[in-house]
């Protein structure tokens, strides 16, 4: 179940987020109990410090550090790690208000989410109480859309093959209202899907492309497509041990753009939504592509393989090609496309490709308000000779390693054409480490960046 703020009904235990300007007047202020603990626990309002005050039936108080600058982008969520350190109960919040509330509130959303699937017991949880002049009703969709895609990413794949996501966007469809079409096996040539069907093809679960739209037929059309690749084994380009490790999160591309559907529909955007997710696994068999082999695209362009291990860029290829046949006003795509984009920029912060300066500032600019942070690639054009190949049109794997990302991301435009705006994300989809707001496991992001360009741009 997703995370959800308690009813303003009952005993509250009062959480008071205090800085490190207003600590000592605040301590000079309380009762001599609340100081006398503060003091022993060396409680100075440093970001995350967490001071439980015991009273006589229990939890009388708590003193959350806030810091020095909250204004700090990466320190918007710290107030998320309370869910985590705090008993059973509710709480309500002291000391903040408007904007910071809000982002305090949705931080406590985020930090208390949990992954039970595989956990005879699911813990009892610390809530809130929603903090005045809060919209409870859009954090909480935000928040529930963000527990969809990390619990889809955070599912193995024996639980999460391309049945279970189909299954998983069907269910979304039904929920919010919208129409679905799904093309699977061999229907992949017969529609013109040739590079879905041939990395998916070895494996004992068909791939398939599944298809949504959502919205009036007449608002501006906004295309999300997503990399829906459930295990990526390598193909006949095995992946080493340590590499595969992760790769269950292969399809995170896919969990995050259902996030981020989800935010729309629910929330109800103005837009013509269409979600587009080439579902595969790519896995060893006979019938597996190969190395050297020369694939023809949707598009007509020919992608000689030098790895099945760049598998990801060919599903989207395919996918991409339908969605720009459509001329959307803005295609979205995101993957978890290269290693290359966490040598750049770790794990935190996605790399984003875009070709409008203005909306590339937008971007920027909505991860750093809502603490989801990106960073702008450059679209590199003297590179496109190093994704061309000496017996086809493409080269699935250009050899050197230089500029990886940058060179996937210009694999990918090469079949965009007739979008009014297009932007390509290259996310990890992963936290390798629990943080306030952000427990270790799936990650949705961009998710909420890109929701809040697109209120921006079409609210």
């Amino acid at each position: 179940m997703p995370p959800a703020f308690a009813k303003a009904t009952g005993t509250t235990v009062p959480i008071h987020v205090v800085s490190v300007k207003d600590c000592a007047a605040f301590l000079n202020a309380a009762d001599s109990r609340t100081r006398a603990w503060a003091e022993t626990q060396g409680f100075t309002g440093r970001l995350g410090q967490v001071c439980q005050i015991p009273g006589d039936k229990g939890l009388a108080a708590v003193l959350a550090g806030y810091g020095t600058d909250i204004t700090r982008m990466q320190d918007r969520l710290y107030l998320g790690n309370l869910p985590g350190a705090l008993p059973a109960g509710a709480y309500r919040l002291k000391g903040i208000r408007g904007a910071r509330a809000e982002q305090a509130a949705l931080a406590w959303l985020l930090g208390s989410y949990t992954f039970n699937r595989y956990k005879a017991l699911e813990p009892p949880a610390a809530q809130l109480v929603v903090p005045t002049g809060v919209d409870a009703a859009r954090l909480q969709e935000i928040a529930a859309a963000d527990a969809l895609a990390r619990d889809l990413i955070n599912t193995p794949t024996a639980d999460m093959g391309p049945d279970d996501l189909e299954e998983a966007f069907r269910k979304l469809a039904q929920t919010q209202g919208a129409g679905i079409r799904v093309i699977r096996g061999t229907a992949l040539l017969r529609h013109n899907l040739p590079m879905i069907h041939a990395v998916g093809r070895a494996s004992d679960q068909a791939p398939r492309l599944l298809d949504m739209t959502w919205g009036k037929a007449g608002d501006p059309k906004v295309t999300l497509v997503g990399k829906g690749v459930c295990f990526d084994t390598g193909g006949l380009n095995l992946k080493p041990v340590g590499a595969m490790a992760l790769m269950k999160k292969d399809m995170a591309g896919a969990a995050t753009v259902l996030g981020l559907a989800r935010m729309i529909m629910a929330l109800g955007l103005p837009v013509r939504l269409r979600v587009l997710v080439p579902v595969v696994e790519n896995s060893v068999s006979a019938g597996a592509f190969r190395p050297g082999d020369v694939l023809v695209s949707r598009k007509g362009l020919t992608v000689e393989i030098n790895s099945t291990d760049a598998e990801g860029r060919l599903v989207l290829a395919d996918a991409l090609t339908l969605a720009d046949e459509e001329q959307p006003a803005l295609l979205i795509c995101k993957a978890t496309l290269t290693g290359a984009a966490r040598v750049a920029l770790g794990p935190d912060v996605m790399p984003f490709y875009c070709d409008n300066d203005d909306l590339s500032a937008a971007i920027a600019g909505a991860g750093a308000a809502v603490e989801d942070p990106l960073w702008r690639m450059p679209f590199w054009t003297p590179y496109e000779a190093m994704i061309e190949s000496d017996i086809a049109d493409l080269d699935n794997a250009p050899e050197g390693g230089f500029g990886g990302s940058v060179t996937a991301a210009l694999f990918l435009r090469r079949f965009v054409e007739n979008a009014g705006d297009f932007i390509h994300l290259d996310i990890y989809g992963w936290t390798p480490k629990t943080k306030p707001g952000r427990l270790k496991g799936g990650a949705c992001m961009g998710a909420r960046a890109l929701l809040k360009v697109l209120e921006d741009r079409y609210r």
